[in-house]
C-alpha cells in the first residue's frame, strides 16, 4: 500500500529498511535512577526495531544539562553500559539507532538535577511556564546562569564527549537536539539570547555554537554518524517568532551542508512555510527526514515527491511495538496525527 515509504533506503553510510524513522520521545513515567538506562528501556527499544531507524530520545550530555525528570545520561560509565544492554539489544533485532543528545538549558528545575548542577543557558532569562518534578511536582522555570565565552567552548567540547561516549554505547550515530527550545536553539533565538560576545546578536554569532559543535562532533564520530534535529516555527518552551527566522535557518543550513551531515531532522508545524521547507531541501545534500501532523499516505506522497528521505512518526511507533513485517503493523496506526514531542 506504501510502496515508496516501506522501500528500503539509506542514511549516513547505513542501509535501512525502510524510510520510518522512530521519533525520539521520552517515557516520562518511567525512572531513571542517575540517568541509567535499565532493563524496560531494553524492551522497549528492542520491539520497535523493524522501523528503519530509531532516535532514541534526548539523553544529557553533562549533569548541568539533566533538567527533566527521568532523563537518561551518556556522561557517565554506568550509563554507557545501560545503553550499551539497549544497542546490543536493537542490532540483534535488525535495527540502526542513533542517540539524541539534547542538553536542556534554561529548560530545567533544580529538583530535577543532579547535586550541585547550575542551570546555564545563552542568557540569564528564565523561561515563562513551568515544569515537572518528580519531588515538588509543577514549578516554574528557574532563572539560569549566563554561560561566560569560555564555558560555551567548553559546551562543545561536551557534546563531543557525549558523541563519542554513544559510539562507544554502541550507538550508530548521534542526533544533536538544536530545537524546541533547549541549548541549542536558545542560542538561535535573540530573545533568549542576548549575548553581546560572538556568540550573540547576529545572525552568524547566534549560529556559531551549533556549527562549532557540528564541526567538532562530525570530525570526532564522521559525518556519517551525525546529524541534527531542527524545529523553526515551534513555540514550545517559551519560543517566540521573530523577524528573522527564516533567514537565520537559511544560514544555518548552509553551514550544516558544508560540514556533510548525515541528517537534518526538521520538525514542522502548520504555521511552518512550504518555502521554508524547500528551502532546507534544496540547501542541504544531505538526508532531509520530515516530521509534523503526516498519515501514511500523507508520507508516502511526500517521500515520492522527493520533499524528504525519509518520515519520522512517534505515536505508531511508540503505542504499538513493530513485531515482523513493518507493514503488517504500521498501516492503521500511521492515520492517526503524530506530531513528535521530541522530549517536549
Amino acid at each position: 500500500m506504501y510502496p515508496t515509504l516501506l522501500s528500503s533506503a539509506t542514511i549516513g553510510n547505513y542501509a535501512i529498511s525502510n524510510k520510518v524513522v522512530m521519533a525520539p520521545a521520552s517515557q516520562k513515567k518511567r525512572q531513571v535512577p542517575a540517568g541509567v538506562p535499565n532493563e524496560l528501556m531494553v524492551n522497549y527499544y528492542s520491539q520497535r526495531a523493524k522501523a528503519g531507524l530509531i532516535i532514541a530520545e534526548g539523553t544529557g550530555p553533562a549533569e548541568n544539562g539533566m533538567g527533566q525528570a527521568h532523563m537518561p545520561g551518556i556522561y557517565s560509565k554506568d550509563q554507557i553500559k545501560g545503553w550499551k544492554k539497549v544497542t546490543t539489544a536493537v542490532h540483534e533485532n535488525g535495527g540502526r539507532i542513533f542517540l539524541q543528545i539534547k542538553h536542556t538549558g534554561r529548560i530545567s528545575h533544580p529538583a530535577n538535577m543532579p547535586a550541585k548542577a547550575d542551570i546555564i543557558a545563552p542568557s540569564a532569562i528564565a523561561a515563562r511556564g513551568e515544569i515537572w518534578t518528580e519531588t515538588l511536582g509543577w514549578q516554574p522555570h528557574a532563572t539560569p546562569r549566563a554561560m561566560t565565552t569560555s564555558e560555551v567552548g567548553k559546551m562543545v567540547q561536551q557534546y563531543v564527549k557525549a558523541a563519542t561516549q554513544a559510539i562507544e554505547a554502541g550507538f550508530d550515530g548521534v542526533e544533536l537536539h538544536a530545537a524546541q527550545g533547549y541549548l541549542m536553539d536558545q542560542f538561535l533565538h535573540p530573545d533568549t539570547n542576548q549575548r553581546t560576545d560572538k556568540y550573540g546578536g547576529s545572525i552568524p554569532n547566534r549560529v556559531r555554537f551549533i556549527l562549532e559543535t557540528v564541526a567538532a562532533v562530525s570530525h570526532a564520530i564522521g559525518r556519517h554518524r551525525t546529524g541534527i534535529l531542527l524545529s523553526p516555527y515551534s513555540q514550545v518552551n517559551d519560543l517566540q517568532h521573530h523577524s528573522e527566522t527564516d533567514a537565520t535557518y537559511a544560514y544555518l543550513t548552509d553551514g550544516l551542508d558544508t560540514y556533510g551531515l548525515s541528517y537534518i531532522h526538521l520538525l514542522t508545524e502548520p504555521a511552518t512555510p512550504a518555502t521554508l521547507i524547500a528551502g532546507v531541501r534544496s540547501r542541504f545534500n544531505g538526508t532531509l527526514i520530515l516530521n509534523g501532523d503526516y498519515d501514511a499516505l500523507q508520507a508516502e506522497h511526500t517521500v515520492q515527491s522527493g520533499l524528504a528521505d525519509l518520515i519520522s512518526f512517534e505515536n505508531p511507533c511508540v503505542s504499538s511495538p513493530i513485531t515482523g513485517k513493518f507493514e503488517t503493523t504500521a498501516s492503521e496506526p500511521l492515520k492517526k496525527p503524530n506530531y513528535a514531542c521530541a522530549n517536549c
